[in-house]
């Protein structure tokens, strides 16, 4: 099972030392976890968890004023990086094309890539989640970009932040949809690539959502911020 913890805008170097320490001392060499912290929290120790990128730019250096370039994520052993969150899609009009650039350019330099989709409240009052799902799935599919270590995070953004998780047969549902379009597009690895929800995870639902067969673990958003709290989510699973 894998967890993710996207800590977003939040903690300084400082105060993410405080957070790796606790994490350090209560996770086991057993637990796959990485924490996407801000690259300004980045630091060079050695921790029981990986440390993610929230965002780079598909380029190793050069003039993209403030972006994060390869050559900067190498030099702190970054290996798992984040694409298609709905933030970025949303507020920072990152389009299918960029994302698929993106995706292209971390796939080649071998990095594990974690693509985030899910539909907007508007799509999800309008019974359109499938069609929202295929629209973000399909460019990074027939560019034949999925294969076996990639990591699909679904967030109903509805969802995100806002304390109303989908239901545990919603979530399935969803996530059954998406290995179904997996296996019509991409069969030689759809039974491996996991499937992450995210979306108001907490200690006290997590057990129920990840009850689901095709729910592989979780993409935690608020409830990561602090590390006592992701830790128990983490520990609601063992």
């Amino acid at each position: 099972m894998k967890f993710l913890a996207n800590l977003k805008c939040n903690h300084t170097r400082e105060s993410f030392r405080e957070y790796a320490e606790i994490l350090d001392a209560n996770l086991s060499a057993n637990d796959d976890v990485s924490v996407f912290a801000p690259a300004s929290a980045f630091d060079e120790k050695r921790h029981i968890f990986r440390l993610g990128a929230q965002n780079f730019y598909p380029c190793e250096s050069g003039a993209f004023t403030g972006e994060i370039g390869k050559a900067m994520l190498d030099e702190f052993e970054i290996k798992d990086v984040l694409i298609g969150h709905s933030e970025r899609r949303e507020i920072l009009k990152e389009s299918e094309e960029f994302l698929r650039a993106k995706f292209d350019f971390a796939a080649k330099n071998g990095w594990n890539v974690i693509y985030c989709i899910g539909e907007s409240l508007q799509e999800y009052d309008a019974g359109q989640c499938d069609a929202a799902v295929l629209r973000q799935m399909n460019p990074v599919l027939e560019a034949g970009l999925v294969d076996a270590d990639t990591v699909i995070a679904y967030e109903p953004v509805w969802a995100i932040g806002t304390g109303k998780a989908a239901t545990a047969a919603y979530a399935q549902e969803v996530h059954g949809k998406i290995r179904a379009l997996l296996r019509d597009k991409a069969a030689g690895v759809a039974d491996k690539v996991r499937i992450l929800y995210g979306g108001s995870v907490k200690p006290d639902n997590a057990a129920e959502l990840f009850a689901g067969e095709d729910i592989d673990g979780f993409l935690v958003g608020g409830a990561s911020l602090q590390a006592d709290t992701f830790d128990k989510i983490v520990g609601a699973m063992a």
